[in-house]
């Protein structure tokens, strides 16, 4: 005879999510999770999965978007799981942004993101460690990919003479950290030109940049600032990107407190956000 011996029921953190059309969200969840839905009706479905313990409630309400909420993630055991899962994802369609050894929470991750049909943003990671000081992560904007024709340029890389895009194919370009190099002027105007060329009437410039109160050359700085050869002023570049033929440009992050303070200047991360001007009749 056999005594069946009681068990201990699963913690499982519950979360319900506002979607605006539920037969969508359910298919990227079913991929995501890579599972069909425990529960589903025509006004209502559930996930259960079980790595991790999750209860997931799916709600139409036909308002789409993640409102207040930031982003949801899934911590994964090891590299070998995270990659696997990527791979899975990407051959199911699902596009996926991926970061190697980012600073960012007082931790060091690899991680790749993903968003639901709503844009409610997922982060995929494992943790390599902590850190002792925040770091300066990912921007929310260069998480969130909309599905469109995307390039980047990234400190470190040769600035390109021309854009591997055909003129007026890109939905948004990204410059980042591609102005804390000693780029002569000539090669700066390039770059924002091929940048305004290659961009859809109404695309968006999104820079981002170390800046100082005061330009500084050769910083000096150790770390992930290390690579760092020039620091401009904020209003330098939002002149720069304006004169380049942008619209609507202004910052949309000035770091505080500063990520370096070296020689008495403060150093802060810098977001700019810029739009190529839409046509009316012509292109202005």
């Amino acid at each position: 005879m056999s005594l069946s011996l009681p068990t201990t029921p699963v913690v499982r953190f519950h979360l319900s999510l506002n979607v605006s059309n539920l037969e969508q969200s359910v298919a990227f969840y079913r991929t995501l999770f890579n599972m069909p839905p425990a529960k589903h009706r025509p006004d209502y479905a559930k996930f259960e999965p079980d790595d991790p313990p999750l209860v997931l409630s799916l709600e139409p309400n036909g308002r789409p978007g993640p409102g207040t909420l930031n982003h949801l993630g899934i911590r994964l055991p090891d590299a070998p799981t995270l990659v696997a899962m990527q791979e899975r994802l990407e051959r199911a369609g699902v596009r996926s942004q991926r970061e190697e050894g980012v600073e960012c929470c007082y931790a060091k991750q690899t991680k790749f993101w993903v968003t639901d049909p709503d844009g409610t943003l997922w982060e995929l990671y494992t943790l390599e460690g902590d850190l002792d000081h925040r770091g300066a992560g990912q921007s929310r904007e260069s998480m969130i990919d909309a599905g469109g024709a995307v390039w980047e340029h990234v400190l470190g890389q040769p600035v390109p003479d021309r854009l591997g895009a055909c003129d007026e194919s890109l939905d948004e370009a990204r410059l980042r950290g591609s102005f804390n190099v000693r780029l002569p002027a000539a090669d700066r105007d390039r770059l924002l030109a091929e940048v305004r060329r290659a961009l859809k009437p109404s695309g968006r410039l999104v820079v981002r940049v170390l800046t100082g109160d005061r330009e500084v050359v050769s910083p000096g700085l150790t770390g992930p600032g290390a690579p760092v050869e020039l620091v401009p002023t904020k209003d330098e570049l939002v002149k720069l990107v304006e004169a380049a033929g942008f619209r609507g440009v202004r910052l949309t992050k000035y770091g505080d407190p500063p990520c370096f303070v070296k020689n008495g200047v403060a150093m802060r991360e810098t977001h700019i956000e810029g739009w190529k001007a839409a046509r009316v009749g012509a292109e202005a």
